[in-house]
């Protein structure tokens, strides 16, 4: 190590270094240099096996992935593994992070995906849930206790909210599944009152013709039979409803597609063909009765692939 002024043990050294005898580090050992403290120990009852304070504004620990050989990708800049709990704890995190304090507190985790060369970068994160060997499913690849914030487009599978039931909070949970559409539509909509001669007149945001675009209307009378149309349509943020009776309750619903500058920078495609890498795979194998291989993913990263069926098949 570079700067190197002391290494605090008693009894650092053991044994002769022969042969016979090969030379060893007892532990808890305590490097010291100008740059960075590095403790390695066995960690037991709870005690770190290795801490790393940095200095100044340099990393605890900085660590980098090995060089590919040709055959290979490259190696993890670093790999972690919890420590096993027994049938009534729990198995210790792979890895934990904090960000530091300061005038702006610094970010847990900061993560970049490698540059390619030639096809895909790769992801800045890569999570998978553990297995429930008891019930056979995952567990979430992420779980966030508070807000999230995604500054790009987010693709999934499908998604819903998750609440504790409002009849039943103790023991039940309720799920409602998002609204989709082709295009990047918002919904708005509400009830009004036509006056003695029929009309009405919704007040949108002041913002709503800014944002949106293409607009579509749904009309449907409350209480009575009676006809209703739009009389005038949106324009200066508001429209006209008619109906051909007074005094008619009309719950109306326009949408709209988004115009702002960043969907119209990042429009999303309803259909793209698969990659030259992607073709033959598929998302969720499964579902078409496909083994695990044929997973996109293991078209676009298959050391990983071959990485994690490693670890859960250990030699």
């Amino acid at each position: 190590m570079s700067g190197l002024s002391s290494v605090s043990h008693d009894g650092t050294l053991t044994r002769a270094g022969t042969g016979a005898s090969p030379l060893g580090i007892a532990v808890p050992l305590t490097l010291t240099s100008n740059v960075v403290t590095l403790t390695v120990a066995s960690g037991g009852d709870g005690d770190d096996a290795l801490t790393a304070q940095g200095g100044y504004s340099g990393p605890g620990i900085l660590a980098s992935g090995g060089n590919t050989d040709g055959t290979y990708s490259g190696g993890f800049g670093g790999q972690f593994s919890g420590g096993i709990g027994s049938d009534s704890t729990f198995g210790g995190s792979g890895a934990q992070a904090q960000g530091g304090n300061g005038y702006d507190g610094g970010d847990g985790i900061e993560a970049y995906g490698g540059t390619a060369l030639v096809t895909s970068g790769g992801y800045g994160i890569y999570a998978r849930g553990g297995q429930n060997f008891a019930v056979g499913t995952n567990a979430p690849a992420g779980y966030f206790d508070g807000d999230v914030y995604v500054a790009g487009n987010l693709s999934k599978g499908g998604g819903s909210f998750k609440i504790d039931h409002p009849l039943d909070p103790a023991n039940k949970y309720l799920y409602h599944s998002f609204v989709e559409s082709p295009d990047m539509k918002n919904i708005y909509d509400g009830n009004v009152i036509t006056d003695g001669s029929g009309l009405a007149i919704v007040t949108l945001p002041d913002w709503f013709e800014a944002l949106n675009r293409d607009f579509r209307y749904q009309l449907t009378t409350v209480g009575q039979p009676a006809q209703a149309w739009i009389a005038s349509k949106i324009a200066g943020n508001q429209f006209t409803i008619r109906t051909d009776k007074p005094n008619v309750e009309v719950s109306w619903q326009v949408t709209g597609i988004r115009q702002d500058a960043w969907a119209n920078a990042h429009r999303i495609p309803v259909e793209e063909e698969k990659s030259e890498k992607d073709r033959g795979y598929y998302l969720h194998p499964e579902l078409y009765n496909e083994p695990p291989e044929r997973s996109v993913l293991s078209a676009e990263r298959p050391d990983l692939m071959r990485k994690r069926q490693e670890r859960r098949n250990p030699r």
